[in-house]
């Protein structure tokens, strides 16, 4: 089962924008020391909006290697056509992932009853691999509603939701709507704490990114139920957590990362690197948790 600390890792760049492999597999290695219990490989993180369609599935292939078993990979693989989509599902299928991360779709405004038909397409075509929902209405607009979550949690291949809804009550909503065993991960670091006391299963994070033992020892104690002590590190984290999405992500956390020395900061167009007061923010972020 997947449950715990996962990272949306970035996907390292050069200079001349092309992707930096080498840096990647470093990164997958990072993860696995830091005891990160799964990688997103391609979510909206790792700048999925502006990769190729080449380069998004040999992405994925790159980051399974690099695990080599150790860790699941969750592919990203969500579009707004639903022929898109699986087809990059059977991609990442095909690249040997433990599971598929698909985001609503955005910018074309489906109804509801266009929600459950993308995501019923998908789970009939996806060769058997297990299928996360992302539900982000701040980014797709669309908010999928919980009984057309119920009624797709029922389908053999969809196994649980990335919630990124900021609405902390749908928890326990989506609880009683799902089936058993249905699983929740919170796509927000900052509201990880309550949403793993409302019953989550853990956290797809971009925090991790920058400082993975501290996330997965937050999302271990949640998960063994001792929240005082996960309460502890969620303070801890906080101002990081904040800091990273004071300009959109993944701009501050490329930043943290190159800052540590693990990768470039560069992006792809229409992202750019942040602004000088932003980097002085994080800059102190940085020093007061040691990271270099």
């Amino acid at each position: 089962m997947l449950t715990g600390s996962m990272v949306a890792m970035v996907t390292p760049m050069q200079a001349d924008g092309v992707v930096d492999w080498n840096a990647l597999a470093k990164l997958v290695d990072y993860h696995v020391e830091q005891g990160t219990d799964a990688i997103v490989s391609v979510g909206t993180t790792g700048e999925s909006a502006t990769l190729e369609h080449d380069e998004h599935g040999e992405v994925i292939r790159q980051t399974v290697a690099a695990a080599q078993g150790r860790v699941p990979v969750i592919g990203g693989t969500g579009a707004n056509s639903t022929a898109e989509a699986i087809r990059l599902t059977r991609v990442a299928a095909d690249a040997g992932v433990s599971a598929c991360l698909l985001v609503v779709p955005y910018y074309n405004k489906p109804t509801q009853e266009g929600l459950y038909e993308h995501f019923k397409a998908i789970n009939k075509a996806s060769m058997g691999i297990p299928i996360m929902i992302y539900n982000i209405p701040p980014r797709s607009i669309v908010d999928m509603s919980v009984e057309v979550m119920g009624k797709l949690s029922n389908l053999e291949n969809i196994i649980g939701v990335k919630d990124a809804t900021s609405d902390l009550s749908r928890v326990e909503k989506q609880k009683n709507q799902c089936k058993d065993g249905f699983l929740q991960f919170s796509g927000e670091d900052i509201t990880a704490f309550e949403f793993m006391k409302n019953g989550g299963n853990g956290c797809i994070s971009v925090t991790a990114n920058v400082l993975p033992k501290l996330c997965s020892d937050f999302q271990n104690l949640c998960l063994e139920g001792n929240y005082d002590e996960a309460l502890k590190i969620h303070k801890k984290l906080e101002p990081m957590h904040n800091a990273l999405f004071i300009e959109t992500s993944p701009s501050p956390v490329k930043y943290v990362l190159s800052k540590m020395g693990r990768i470039e900061d560069e992006l792809r167009l229409p992202l750019v690197s942040i602004r000088q007061e932003t980097k002085e923010i994080l800059d102190k972020v940085i020093s007061d948790l040691d990271l270099i």
